[in-house]
C-alpha cells in the first residue's frame, strides 16, 4: 500500500562532477561535505534519508550514513533515482543534487507543505524561468514508475524533460536563491559570498 505521507530523502552524489574538477559532494559551504550536510538537512524534514552513490564510493561513506548504490541501469541523475525507487517503490522521494549550497530548512519545509500528492511530482522552480527542478523536488512513486517506461521507450535520460512533459505541481520558493546551482568553479565562489555572514 502507498502511503501519500511517507517522504524519504535522497542525496544525489555519485555523478562524476567534471565541470566542477572535484566531487561536488565532498565540497564543504557548512562545515561538512556538502553530501552530509544535505543528508542532515533532509533527516529533519523525512521520514528516512539515503545517499544515493556510486559502488566504488561505498568505502568512503561512514555507517552513520543509511545509503543506497547505483544499480548503473540508467544514465545520469535517473540512475540515483531509479535506484531509490527500486528499493523502496512505495516511498514518494525527495531529491536534492548535491550542487545546492544555499539550500535551507526552510525551503524544504516549504516544498512538503505545497506538496500535491495527485500530481506526478511536486517540483521548485524559478518564478522567472518556470521550468520544474528535478533535482530539487518531491517524485511520487507514479512518477517514477512512469519514468521507468519513458526511458525505456528511448525518450532520452533527462528528469526534467519528464516533468516539464507531465503534470507537475510547480513550487516557488520564497528565497529562489536556494536554487543555485554550484556546478563550475565561478559558481562555487558566487555561492560561498551568499553564505558569507
Amino acid at each position: 500500500m502507498i502511503s501519500k505521507d511517507k517522504i524519504y530523502g535522497l542525496v544525489l552524489s555519485g555523478g562524476k562532477s567534471t565541470r566542477m574538477g572535484e566531487d561536488k559532494g565532498l565540497i564543504t559551504y557548512h562545515k561538512l561535505p556538502q553530501r552530509e550536510h544535505l543528508y542532515h538537512l533532509l533527516n529533519e524534514v523525512c521520514d528516512k534519508t539515503f545517499l544515493s552513490i556510486r559502488k566504488d564510493q561505498k568505502s568512503e561513506i561512514s555507517n552513520m550514513f543509511d545509503v543506497i548504490i547505483d544499480n548503473d541501469e540508467f544514465r545520469g541523475p535517473y540512475n540515483g533515482l531509479l535506484s531509490a525507487h527500486k528499493e523502496h517503490p512505495d516511498a514518494a522521494w525527495l531529491v536534492l543534487a548535491c550542487d545546492l549550497p544555499l539550500m535551507d530548512k526552510r525551503a524544504l519545509e516549504e516544498l512538503i507543505e505545497a506538496r500535491n500528492s495527485d500530481k506526478i511530482a511536486s517540483a521548485f522552480a524559478d518564478a522567472d524561468d518556470p521550468l520544474p527542478e528535478p533535482l530539487c523536488a518531491i517524485w511520487e512513486p507514479e512518477a517514477l514508475k512512469q519514468s521507468v517506461a519513458y526511458l525505456e521507450a528511448g525518450n532520452g535520460s533527462c528528469p526534467r524533460k519528464f516533468l516539464i512533459n507531465s503534470d507537475v505541481n510547480l513550487v516557488f520558493p520564497q528565497q529562489k536563491e536556494v536554487l543555485l546551482n554550484a556546478n563550475s568553479r565561478a559558481e562555487y565562489e558566487e555561492a560561498l559570498l551568499k553564505i558569507a555572514p
